[in-house]
């Protein structure tokens, strides 16, 4: 008898240990960031899962000292909430690992505010993703950067909150298996203010590719940033609720807008007799014609405090189900420039330029505010700005960003050692104009305008040292 269960024991442990390598069978060999935009956006439909510690508060935003002890989903069935993705011919789901209020649903390491001591003591991220890949759907995770329980607010964070914020996503990342996209929440939005330089964005985005390169990153407070750049993201995000709008007709990027079936994000006590939003009205005014302009829909549903979905809301998702199929890949996205994502280095430097119109002076081309621009008075005929860093700097990208496209020939120059030098001189029409080349020095950059087909203008002229 004793053989039988030192066998049997081996067996579990054997079964345990393939089940994790099958787990975690990350591939390292990166896809051309173009193949998994496409791939993203060929998704076309997928469910939001907002369920966390304000699940049980009645707010989005609780408390930061709310107890763990109030989280206790005693009937969570994360199968439940698979099969009704699944019945709305949704493709994945993407699950709030931590919110603002810094309660981590997961087993982490790095801080005591977490599922585990809750009285359901069980890791919820876990059974997410085991549920969803079961019934053949893609896994994505959702993070937030603002954490007011871990006072990680503006104006107070500290190398540990860094810290805490790698470690973390690094445990999401190294222990799930592959994770399809990464949406983060909580990183330069008006209501947050913690900026891509308090939190180094690029740090963060290489972790994110050196733990899962095939995973596609995205903020989703990129709503500042032209619709014609992809600024801080790989799939340029819209949040609906908060206003955020994608044009119907002219966008031309990979991207994701999003809304809750319910009223608010998280579960409310009223969501069980409130009417959700109407099933056919998100067919035909969200999912079809943001997948007719390369954008992917995802659809929040709050499960309950039971860990379940109400009913009202499985009826809502079986009607979208027989409204709407996903017909496959969308249109081939057209080639992009990568990403921005290292930290502007001419933001509030000293600029200087030709006569400017009025009040539009220099200093509204680098001050990280595209709905202000530098306007070249109507008289000069060949105007030209300027950023002057006093003392010599590294860069291997400029960036000359419109709010509405005028330029089209122009020269860049810059300045070293007192020599000016040309990095590029010809035509580009574009409202968003991207320069990379192989890192200079100097100390000053300057934009000559050769042609403009009215009073030239510049809302920011942004240059970058990008690690590569």
């Amino acid at each position: 008898m004793k053989t039988r269960s030192i066998v049997f024991t081996l067996c579990l442990l054997l079964l345990g240990t393939h089940q994790l390598k099958a787990q975690n069978n990350i591939t390292r060999s990166p896809l051309p960031l173009s193949k998994l935009q496409q791939q993203f956006v060929d998704l076309r439909f997928g469910m939001f899962i907002h369920f966390n510690i304000p699940t049980y508060t009645n707010q989005d935003w609780p408390d930061p000292e709310t107890s763990p002890s109030l989280f206790n989903p005693k009937k969570l069935d994360c199968d439940q909430w698979a099969k009704a993705a699944k019945s709305a011919n949704m493709s994945y789901g993407c699950l709030t690992t931590k919110h603002h209020s810094g309660f981590c649903i997961w087993d982490t390491k790095t801080t005591d505010y977490n599922v585990m001591n809750s009285p359901f003591k069980k890791d919820v991220v876990r059974e997410f993703v085991n549920a969803f890949r079961a019934n053949g759907l893609k896994v994505m995770l959702y993070y937030s950067i603002l954490d007011t329980h871990h006072k990680l607010r503006p104006n107070a964070i500290k190398p540990q909150h860094f810290e805490m914020i790698k470690a973390q996503i690094t445990e999401l990342l190294s222990n799930y298996g592959p994770i399809e996209a990464l949406i983060i929440d909580g990183w330069d939005a008006p209501w947050s203010r913690i900026s891509y330089d308090d939190i180094p964005f690029e740090d963060i985005y290489h972790l994110v590719k050196a733990l899962q390169p095939n995973c596609v990153i995205m903020d989703l407070n990129g709503a500042k940033y032209p619709a014609e750049g992809l600024y801080y993201t790989d799939i340029k995000t819209y949040e609906m609720g908060a206003g955020q709008r994608i044009s119907k007709e002219h966008n031309n990027m990979p991207a994701l807008a999003c809304l809750p079936l319910n009223g608010s994000w998280f579960w409310k006590t009223d969501f069980p007799t409130k009417p959700v939003k109407d099933p056919a009205k998100l067919v035909n005014e969200n999912i079809i014609p943001f997948n007719n302009v390369d954008c992917n829909f995802i659809l929040n549903v709050a499960p309950n405090r039971d860990g379940l979905f109400d009913d009202n809301a499985l009826t809502a998702l079986k009607e979208i189900g027989k409204l709407w199929k996903n017909e496959g890949p969308v249109t081939k996205l057209p080639q992009l420039e990568a990403p921005i994502i290292s930290t502007n280095l001419a933001k509030g430097q000293a600029a200087n330029s030709s006569w400017s119109d009025d009040m539009n002076i220099m200093d509204f081309a680098n001050d990280d505010d595209f709905h202000s621009s530098w306007i070249s008075n109507p008289e000069v005929k060949n105007p030209w700005y300027e950023i002057d860093f006093a003392q010599e700097k590294g860069f291997n990208t400029i960036v000359v960003a419109e709010e509405r496209p005028n330029i089209s020939n122009y020269k860049l120059e810059y300045c070293q050692s007192g020599v000016w030098k040309t990095l590029f001189q010809g035509e580009n029409k574009n409202k968003i104009k991207i320069h990379r080349f192989e890192r200079v020095w100097g100390n000053k950059i300057r934009i000559s305008i050769e042609k403009a087909d009215h009073q030239a203008s510049i809302a920011e002229l942004q240059v970058y040292n990008e690690e590569r």
